[in-house]
Formats: structure tokens, C-alpha cells, sequence
């Protein structure tokens, strides 16, 4: 279990640095409550578990590992695209629980084809765009939906990527997959109104943050065939509630969290977090400072 916010408070209280994961709530309460806190050492990208407005208020350096995990998150990605499509992990319960009676069937186990299909990306930031790149092994027609930037005409020259809005986005592809930060903005940005303009044959992917998906509306479209299939590496609330009735359902695939989990790229997480850490303690820039107004 992750520590709560009076064993953070009591660990750290006499601590100028801290490390951080994305389960520690680091909100202004506890933030107050540590008073020789100089720098919150964050490992992972995302910070949306830091009040980072707070700490900046307090001249509080925060930093992340940003680059190291784009890699190896949009492989995650691509196993819970297949994993989702073709029915992996239902298959292999199929066959643990004894179902498997005949050697071969033509409607067993049916599942959606993935080369040649059209790949929706929501955010198309690093790594949105290396899951594009896989895509190009699959044949895959590719579309995102994102604000333009100056990368957009070699997305489409060198991928073959259309930018879209998000509405031809989700009625047009066959698998949409999110990589967008948890954001006002983004909070349930995949909703009941999103869901029923996607195709009901169509495969959600989630390995940017839970809340970015309104988890009763996905379960509703999985449950009543709304949707064919989801794949999940983030929840709402993590770990994933014992009651929460995604865990009923044979169409969706849930994982706990392991966009980033492998040795090489954790090893390398670990390295910056110390970097971050060490540079920030002696006065010098850190190289991956979130904040930099505090310097």
C-alpha cells in the first residue's frame, strides 16, 4: 500500500528532497507540513499527483522523468492493442479453465484484424507518436486528434498520419488509443457522448491516466455491446476497486499500471530521479526541472 498523507508528512518532515511515485499524495496539506522541502523528485512523467501549484508557491523545485519511458509505454500500448483485438487474454483463460473441447473452430474466438485497420490516436505527443510508428508495420491508416504543431507535416509526410478533429477521429477508427495528460481539460474526455460515436466493433486502448475516461460510461458501452472491446493499463482510482464491475467482463483487458515496467527503463528512471535529486540539493539547475519559475 502507498504511504498516506501523515506517514509522508511524518518520513519527510525533516527532509530538504523527496522521491515521489504517482501513488504518494503530495497535495498543499502535506507540502505545508514538510518545512525543509526543497525539491519533490518525481518518478515518472506524469505529476498529477503533486500540487504543483502549491510548490512553486513555495519555491519548491519539481522535476520527472520525461523521454526515457516513450519507448517502452507505446510497446505496452501495442500489447493491450493486440492483447484487445484478437482476444489474447481471453483465450488463454479459455483454455486454463478446460473450455478448449475441439481442436479448431471457425467462430471461436473470433476477434478484429489489425493490419490494414485505421488507428486512432488521441494526443499525439512522443508517445503517441512511436505508437504511430509501429502502426506503420501493420499498414495501418492513421489518425489523431491534436492541437497542430510544427510536426504535423512530417507526421504526414514521413507516416502517413491525417490530424483530425476528434469527432472524425471516433466515428472513423477502428481502434482509438489515448496518450493525453490528465488535465481539467482532459478529465472524462472520453465519455458517454465520445463512446456512442465510436463503431460498435471498435477496440479502446488507456495508457495515459484513468480519469481521462469516464469508467462507468466504458463500462456501460463494453457491457451492452456498444463497444467490442477496451484495453486498460490505468484506472480511476489504482489499484483498481475490488467491486469495480470492469473485473466482470471477458472484453476488456486490465493491467496494473505497467507502461513503464521494464528493467532497462525503470533502472534508467531511477538514475534521473537521483540526477534531478542531487542537482537540485546543490544549487544547480536540474535537467528535468517541471517548474523552472522557482529558480
Amino acid at each position: 500500500m502507498p504511504p498516506s498523507k501523515e506517514q509522508i508528512i511524518e518520513r519527510g518532515k525533516e527532509c530538504e528532497g523527496i522521491v515521489t511515485l504517482l501513488s504518494d499524495p503530495i497535495s498543499a496539506d502535506v507540502i505545508e507540513q514538510l518545512p525543509n522541502l526543497r525539491v519533490i523528485a518525481q518518478y515518472a512523467v506524469g505529476y498529477d499527483n503533486i500540487d504543483l501549484k502549491y510548490a512553486t508557491e513555495r519555491k519548491i523545485i519539481v522535476t520527472n522523468t520525461p523521454g526515457v519511458l516513450t519507448e517502452t509505454t507505446a510497446d505496452l500500448t501495442w500489447a493491450l492493442i493486440l492483447a484487445a483485438s484478437r482476444r489474447i487474454v481471453e483465450a488463454d483463460r479459455y483454455v486454463r479453465r478446460g473450455d478448449w473441447k475441439v481442436a479448431w473452430g471457425p467462430e471461436l474466438l473470433l476477434g478484429s484484424d489489425i493490419h490494414g485497420a485505421t488507428l486512432g490516436i488521441v494526443g499525439m505527443g512522443r508517445i503517441g507518436a512511436a505508437v504511430a510508428r509501429r502502426a506503420c508495420g501493420f499498414e495501418m491508416k492513421i489518425l489523431y486528434s491534436s492541437p497542430p504543431t510544427e510536426a504535423d507535416k512530417g507526421l504526414q509526410e514521413n507516416l502517413g498520419a491525417h490530424r483530425v478533429d476528434m469527432d472524425t477521429l471516433l466515428q472513423n477508427s477502428d481502434i482509438v488509443t489515448v496518450h493525453v495528460p490528465l488535465t481539467a481539460e482532459t478529465r472524462h474526455l472520453i465519455g458517454k457522448t465520445e463512446l456512442a460515436k465510436m463503431k460498435p466493433s471498435a477496440v479502446l486502448v488507456n495508457t495515459s491516466r484513468g480519469l481521462v475516461i469516464d469508467e462507468e460510461a466504458l463500462w456501460q458501452a463494453l457491457r451492452s455491446g456498444r463497444l467490442a472491446a477496451a484495453g486498460l493499463d490505468v484506472f480511476a482510482e489504482e489499484p483498481i476497486r475490488p467491486d469495480s464491475p470492469l473485473l466482470e467482463l471477458e472484453n476488456v483487458v486490465l493491467l496494473p499500471h505497467i507502461g513503464s515496467a521494464s528493467t532497462q527503463t525503470r533502472s534508467t528512471m531511477a538514475k534521473m530521479c537521483a540526477e534531478n535529486l542531487r542537482a537540485a540539493l546543490a544549487g544547480v539547475r536540474p535537467p528535468n526541472i517541471v517548474n523552472p519559475e522557482v529558480l
